[in-house]
């Protein structure tokens, strides 16, 4: 990976009429600020359909994508819709905040209005895309098909035939519903097609996208329902075992997430296959991919589906095996891992030997009580990317102002030389920006030095996740090229980037 920049964005947090984030001119508009800024990566999250709590690391589908995403006003210029259809709703409360009630109340009915007319118009490539995506495509349809006939309830407690993917019944609801089957097929044609568009001119800019493919799949997911025996499962489809973590002195109680378990000696029976298929559609999406919780693969926390977490252990992950193997099939891949969580030397050694580069998050550095973490900006080795923070941290502004933080905000200012003058949100993105990291990569947020309340998640559960959105207008020139400047000056301009005098 060559010395370079990026930012986290997610897409549902770019600015739009329609109360969310899409595949817009909004979107084009960031990959034009991206270019004159001097960046080479856009980092993304997940872009699945989202469930409830409407967290993208807990999708419907590792394959299908989120339908909220899809641009409004493309379909109104290809004749898909008409503008009063999608004037007519009020699309959010608040402009920098998603709705989500809204979304799922309002969005499936404009969208099913497209997709009634996309046989009228005949787009050469829609048979083409069912053809394709056809290992995937069709389950996903029928599996969103039956559970919106069973009013959103989760697949685990459909009637015991329904339960089952290969029972006949199945095919039989899916001939009832064949309209909202149909519906759910041709979502994802918009979706897919909007999708490649953007990153096709992403590409042409320069720009490259950092997917992001998460460690655990959802228990309601279609992952599930169609592929039961590849999970921690027995023949009723109950959990025997479920993902969490150990008590600490941050969570004495430890955590009891609840996602389903690989079954990973049949998934290496398998050579993986499941869980290829699975990696190589993400990576066909995107020019890097983020490995989410990458402990997992070498360790992973397991809880009986009716116990505390207390009473878990540790289980053994597949280790490099996997990644060996895919590398074997697939071919060298532009990888990131997320190397964060408990450093076990083991952890430690397999990140080392795996070759990727792992994360360094400044906001975890500083800590009077260990002076020598790797997070220490002198820590930092080139294989790594910098980060100010993920999406499961404070803004850099929250984090400089929370009284908390004090002692290591005292240690920044005398480390980093932070002064009001050059302000130390700057001076802490010179740090990163200035380190050895091959990689850096800023949140938005931080760039606009946004408050806490602009976080897109806390993980303790505070606050209002994935929700928040940025403001129309809110990026200008005077950033882009105050950005730029900074990557001249440290070396990590996209020389090969199109600049535009004009944003």
């Amino acid at each position: 990976m060559i010395r370079s920049a990026g930012i986290l964005m997610p897409v549902t947090s770019l600015p739009s009429p329609y109360g969310i984030g899409t595949f817009s001119k909004e979107a084009r508009e960031f990959v034009d600020f991206l270019a004159l800024a001097g960046q080479t990566w856009w980092q993304i999250l997940p872009l699945g359909p989202t469930g409830f709590g409407n967290s993208p690391y807990q999708s419907l589908s590792s394959y299908a994508g989120n339908p909220y995403l899809i641009d409004l006003e493309t379909l109104i210029e290809e004749g898909y819709l008409k503008k009063e259809e999608v004037e007519d709703v009020d699309w959010f409360v608040e402009e920098t905040e998603v709705d989500y009630g809204i979304m799922y109340k309002e969005r499936y009915k404009v969208l099913r209005l497209a997709c009634d007319r996309l046989p009228l118009k005949h787009p050469d490539d829609y048979l083409e895309f069912l053809k394709e995506e056809g290992d995937w495509l069709k389950d996903y349809a029928v599996f969103m098909a039956i559970k919106d006939d069973m009013k959103g309830e989760s697949w685990i407690k459909w009637p015991r035939e329904l339960r089952d993917h290969r029972n006949p019944q199945v095919a039989m609801e899916a001939e009832r519903l064949k309209d909202d089957v149909l519906f759910y097929e041709r979502i994802q044609y918009f979706f897919y097609k909007q999708m490649k568009a953007l990153k096709k001119y992403a590409n042409s800019r320069g720009i490259q996208i950092i997917g992001d493919l998460p460690f655990y799949v959802a228990t309601d997911s279609i992952d599930i329902w169609s592929h039961p025996e590849q999970f921690d499962m027995d023949s009723e489809f109950r959990l025997s075992h479920v993902s969490g973590f150990p008590p600490d002195a941050g969570t004495p109680e430890g955590q009891k997430w609840g996602n389903p378990l690989f079954n990973w000696d049949r998934m290496r029976n398998e050579d993986y296959a499941w869980w290829m298929n699975r990696a190589q559609h993400q990576l066909e999406m995107y020019d890097c991919l983020r490995i989410d919780h990458f402990q997992g693969y070498e360790r992973y926390f397991a809880i009986g589906a009716n116990d505390a977490p207390a009473k878990g252990a540790w289980r053994k992950g597949p280790g490099l095996d996997l990644f060996r193997r895919m590398e074997a099939r697939l071919g060298k891949q532009t990888i990131i891992v997320e190397d964060l969580g408990q450093l076990t030397p083991e952890f430690i050694a397999m990140v080392k030997e795996s070759g990727y580069p792992g994360m360094r998050i400044i906001e975890y550095a500083f800590d009077p009580n260990d002076p020598g973490s790797i997070y220490m900006p002198f820590q930092y080795e080139k294989n790594t990317v910098a980060y100010t923070g993920t999406h499961d941290n404070d803004t850099l502004y929250g984090w400089l102002v929370n009284p908390d933080n004090k002692p290591r905000i005292d240690r920044a200012i005398k480390y980093l030389g932070l002064n009001d003058d050059e302000g130390y949100d700057w001076g802490i993105l010179r740090a990163v920006y200035g380190s050895v990291s091959d990689l850096a990569i800023i949140q938005m947020q931080d760039l606009l030095m946004l408050d806490s309340e602009c976080r897109m998640n806390d993980p303790s559960g505070k606050g209002k996740p994935w929700t928040w959105r940025m403001k129309a207008g809110a990026l200008d020139k005077e950033l882009a090229l105050k950005l730029k400047e900074k990557m001249l000056l440290y070396c990590r301009n996209n020389w090969n980037a199109k600049v535009f005098e004009e944003i």
